[in-house]
């Protein structure tokens, strides 16, 4: 077995397998596993590749067997062909259709779980929230409902203080709309305090509010404070139940499944193990007629002219470039870098640039055409594989996929992500199999063994069918530890007033 694997022919740097020694010089030189090794002498000012791709420039000479890390390579100037359109060949349909057991809803949309929500408008209305799914826990209200997973308190620290139009505004409108009627949910309270900002008649938009239906809605200030909102919460919650419990597992095919895509603490393993091996059972999720959602805008950047050119059009593309465009200008107005990223704990795994960790990372979406661009939290009018726009702070970025309607979400890590986010199950995939072993109670699949012969394709294959167990009521390693209790991360923008 080689204790290094060079994964493209112009490559001039490989990837250590396991911790190498090498002889620069006469000196012997310490390469950790899963970081860099130059194969050649590069000059200082050259190119370094990895992928085939830059990954950046060597800020003084590397000699060959030298270890390369952010001691001798920085980002540099580069310049991409966007290309649009060149590659955005459609993937060939599944030639048999696969089936999920999922809650079909009334707008014809189905459910992976079948969770009782408490939504909050408010950071003032969180505790109360929290309150009553304590209440309903102790007085173990679901214990004669047998389909419904749980209550899941949604709280979060805005929605007053705040512009009542803007970004700010409108994002956090559209996430918490967006979770107000996800499939996951077999029923939804609302509860607010009455006099914030962001009201409860703006959150629901059209929506119907019955004493019937799947969602319900009170505020703290009407119902006569704290304790009678608790009570009356609990009457709501046992008459959601009431109504959630209904629902069954029936058969639904796979195109009903909206998969949203991450990676976090990503490692020198996770853009040639976990990352594109998701990236195979995406394509195999689009093949079957569903949707894949690519996300965190932040962390394609170097890389977008590998999707540009997948764009089914030219207006597509530009939209993701508009995108980029507007995530440099932000971090200007703020001083900041895009190669702030990656972050100490991904370059302690080998990664150095953001160019870098963005080829990696892009790897996710597969080859599938790209077939549109939505802001965050948007809901989705494309299938097939999608980009919502999102910072790439993991919970923030997969708040806003939930929100634009993603019923499962696909999590690659190298380093120990750690999280998960109700109501919408996470399947947790390790980069490299020292993980895995590790944290075994938090990871769901390894990816480690692709570095030692195992296909990409067999990997992407044993994903795939993992996600759709998982559809099915397969509990995930996240939720048998109870995660997603503080992951609700609305991207906070505008002013607070």
């Amino acid at each position: 077995m080689s204790d290094t694997l060079k994964l493209h022919a112009s490559d001039n740097v490989a990837i250590a397998l396991n911790p190498l020694v090498t002889d620069v010089g006469g000196i012997k030189t310490q390469i950790p596993k899963s970081h860099k090794v130059a194969l050649t002498d590069i000059p200082a000012g050259e190119t370094v590749l990895r992928y085939g791709q830059m990954i950046g420039k060597a800020s003084c000479f590397i000699p060959k067997g030298a270890h390369v890390h952010d001691h001798n390579l920085e980002m540099g100037a580069h310049a991409v062909d966007y290309d649009f359109s060149a590659a955005a060949d459609p993937l060939p349909e599944a030639p048999k259709s696969r089936i999920f057991q999922g809650y079909r809803r009334d707008n014809g949309r189905f459910g992976t779980r079948n969770y009782l929500g408490i939504l909050t408008s408010v950071n003032c209305s969180g505790s109360v929230a929290r309150f009553i799914a304590e209440a309903a826990e102790k007085s173990g209200l679901l214990d004669d409902y047998p389909n419904v997973d749980g209550i899941v308190p949604i709280v979060h620290g805005t929605g007053c203080g705040m512009s009542n139009r803007g970004d700010g505004y409108d994002v956090l409108l559209r996430t918490l709309a967006g979770y107000a009627k996800h499939p996951n949910f077999g029923g939804v309270l609302l509860v607010g305090l009455g006099c914030e900002v962001l009201q409860l008649a703006d959150l629901i938009g059209g929506q119907t509010l019955s004493t019937q239906g799947a969602l319900r809605y009170m505020t703290i200030q009407q119902s006569g404070g704290t304790k009678r909102t608790i009570d009356k919460g609990l009457a709501e919650l046992a008459s959601l139940a009431d109504f959630a419990n209904a629902a069954y597992r029936t058969p639904a095919p796979v195109s009903e499944l909206v998969l949203g895509m991450q990676c976090g603490g990503s490692d020198g393993y996770s853009g040639f193990t976990a990352n594109p091996a998701l990236g195979v059972a995406s394509d195999l999720l689009v093949q079957h007629g569903g949707t894949s959602i690519l996300s965190e805008t932040s962390e394609i950047f170097g890389a977008e002219h590998l999707l540009t050119r997948r764009a089914v059009s030219p207006d597509v593309g530009q939209a993701l470039i508009n995108k980029l465009e507007w995530w440099v200008a932000y971090c200007d107005k703020h001083d900041a870098k895009m190669d702030n990223n990656p972050s100490p704990g991904n370059k302690r795994g080998g990664l150095t640039t953001i160019l870098e960790k963005s080829l990696g990372a892009i790897s996710k979406s597969g080859q599938a055409p790209l077939n549109g661009v939505f802001q965050y939290a948007e809901e989705l009018t494309e299938k097939g594989l999608v980009f919502m726009d999102s910072p790439g702070f993991d919970p923030c970025s997969v708040t806003g996929q939930i929100a634009s309607g993603a019923n499962l979400i696909a999590f690659t890590t190298g380093r120990g992500s750690v999280s998960g986010y109700m109501p919408t199950p996470c399947v947790k995939l390790a980069s490299n199999s020292e993980l895995f072993s590790r944290m075994r109670d938090d990871m769901d699949i390894n990816c480690g063994d692709v570095a030692h012969g195992t296909s990409l394709a067999l990997k992407g294959r044993e994903i795939f069918d993992m996600l759709i167990d998982v559809a099915s009521g397969a509990r995930t390693k996240s939720e048998h530890l109870g995660y997603g209790g503080v992951e609700f991360v609305p991207w906070q923008q505008g002013a607070v007033l």
